[in-house]
């Protein structure tokens, strides 16, 4: 099992900028994809990023993209996700996921990470 610790969200403007953060310790950390997800109000959950082992390989949501960057330190068994721009409708939940099982093509889909975090809430106003 993936054990997840996410911080990093709150409450910020239009154009801002937040990071967060992913603390992951447990096995299978170092040998599968890192994915953010979020999911806001009456909506279901989406994928934004997702990041492989080595981190040459990334994906993205189109709404996100030249905006968001997601990255991992190995080492600190740690993965990010810088947001930049932040617009009203970023606002969600973010969950860090953990655990996939797949080939990273199906990256997008949230029932392929067995592991989650407990959400961070990260709120843009107008």
């Amino acid at each position: 099992q993936v054990q997840l610790v996410e911080s990093g969200g709150g409450l910020v403007q239009a154009g801002d900028s937040l990071k967060l953060s992913c603390a992951a310790s447990g096995r299978s950390f170092n040998n599968s994809p890192m994915a953010w997800f979020r999911q806001a109000p009456g909506k279901e959950r989406e994928f934004v990023a997702a990041i492989m082992w080595s981190s040459t390989d990334t994906s993205y949501t189109d709404s996100v993209k030249g905006r968001f960057t997601i990255s991992r330190d190995n080492a600190e068994n740690t993965v990010y996700l810088q947001m930049n721009s932040l617009k009203p409708e970023d606002t969600a939940v973010y969950y860090c996921a953990a655990g996939f099982r797949g080939y990273f093509g199906s990256a997008y889909s949230p029932n392929r990470y067995s592991d989650w975090g407990q959400g961070t809430q990260v709120t843009v106003s107008s």
